[in-house]
């Protein structure tokens, strides 16, 4: 059914309500979702924390929502300070208008993990009326139907990525909703994609978790010169022999062509850079690329090596690129030879990475240069066992990769499905 517009009878009302592009059958006859504001519905919290209340103290998180700090982040805060924080009950709502990529007018969350719990005053929070549904709200408000409100005139004061909207502004805004029943399907339907996005993210964590203690068992500990897990034929053969990563082959920093020149860029040769790199195994697209002239300006990485992160946050992260490639200086390159197995140099790399990272120390900046990651002192085996412990573990990425595949598949379906069941800001806005 197509986006349109109905006249609610009602005083209010007598503002177009909205029909969503998708309703359930039973609902398709249904009047159009109608106007209101939130305040009628909705009042800030303002009830304090007391002296005790610190060990409940909870953070406002993008991707895992309202959280003990404790839990997630390992602090608390002293019992004295806590007084000033505001005190939640479960299904309360926080806004954080500090605006991100993720969330363009701020983040809204619903507290659902606890029965309770204080968070800082800097936050906006408010609490529905015992008869609306909050878990209709949290899709509401992660559907973004509410933003051509808060990116209206009483807004306009927004600067340096913050919307400063007091929580009575945002409570001032209008919002759309449905009839109780259809609220109630909504929130159903949606709540079951997440149930099973969250089933299909155990799966996933799972296959990780048994791939972290294979590799465990088939690569040796420290102080070890074997592997407490061998395949069969190859388990006579001996300790692993000592070798420095740049054995494995020669070893590139990548450089960056001058950004002056407009014509080293654009084109379709992958350039690398640390922002490429996913937990994921391989690069295969990156952000940057380059064209064969600006190529002809770097040095050039074959198909199948090994990108090691070694300046700056993400420090010690692998990867292999699909394509021959370019990289920019925060990576290093191990390009392998003939000896060894490229599948095995970035697992044996990947095994070893947290404690090439501690390498850098503690500074500013982090960084491991050439030299001192080409000196690294790694383990491995001959040829052939190289190539079957690749084999294994490459299995297990495959069934890694297509497990992610289908988290973001069904991640992709709930914005969709989002995106058809509510008014979108453009039809609130006109």
């Amino acid at each position: 059914m197509s986006s349109k517009t109905k006249t609610t009878a009602t005083k209010e009302e007598a503002s177009p309500a909205l029909v969503p592009k998708l309703r359930f059958p039973e609902f398709r006859e249904a009047e159009g979702w109608k106007v209101t504001q939130l305040q009628k519905i909705a009042r800030p919290v303002a009830d304090r924390a007391v002296t005790g209340d610190g060990d409940n103290i909870l953070s406002l998180s993008g991707e895992h929502g309202l959280v003990l700090q404790s839990d997630y982040f390992g602090k608390k805060i002293a019992g004295d300070s806590a007084e000033r924080y505001l005190k939640l009950l479960r299904n309360d709502f926080v806004y954080n208008d500090r605006t991100t990529k993720a969330s363009t007018f701020g983040t809204i969350k619903r507290l659902s993990k606890y029965s309770g719990g204080i968070v800082s005053p800097i936050y906006k929070c408010f609490r529905f009326h015992a008869d609306e549904n909050p878990v209709f709200w949290e899709w509401y408000f992660e559907s973004g139907s509410h933003e051509a409100q808060l990116g209206s005139p009483v807004n306009e004061g927004a600067r340096a990525g913050r919307f400063n909207i007091s929580i009575s502004q945002f409570l001032s805004t209008s919002a759309w909703r449905p009839d109780k029943p259809e609220q109630q399907k909504i929130a159903k339907c949606l709540s079951s994609v997440d149930e099973l996005i969250a089933a299909q993210a155990r799966k996933l964590d799972a296959l990780k978790t048994h791939k972290k203690g294979l590799m465990q068992q088939l690569f040796p500990r420290e102080g070890e010169t074997q592997p407490r897990l061998r395949f069969p034929e190859f388990q006579n053969e001996g300790e692993w022999e000592d070798q420095s990563v740049g054995d494995f082959g020669k070893v590139v920093t990548g450089s960056t062509p001058s950004t002056a020149q407009p014509a080293f860029y654009g084109g379709g040769i992958p350039f690398v850079s640390p922002a490429d790199i996913s937990d994921l195994r391989f690069v295969d697209q990156t952000k940057t690329t380059l064209t064969a002239v600006g190529f002809a300006q770097t040095r050039p990485i074959r198909a199948g090596s090994v990108l090691f992160v070694c300046i700056g946050s993400t420090i010690g992260k692998v990867a292999q690129n699909v394509h021959d490639c370019a990289t920019n200086q925060q990576l290093n390159a191990v390009v392998p030879s003939s000896k060894h197995s490229d599948g095995f140099v970035y697992f044996a790399l990947s095994f070893a990475s947290e404690r090439i990272a501690l390498l850098a120390g503690r500074q500013a900046v982090p960084i491991i240069n050439k030299s001192l990651f080409s000196e690294v002192r790694v383990l491995a085996p001959k040829l052939p066992e190289q190539q079957r412990i690749a084999s294994c573990l490459s299995s297990l990425d495959a069934l890694i990769t297509a497990e992610t595949q289908k988290v973001e598949a069904l991640k992709t379906h709930k914005k969709g499905l989002m995106q058809q069941l509510f008014p979108t800001p453009e039809e609130v806005e006109a």
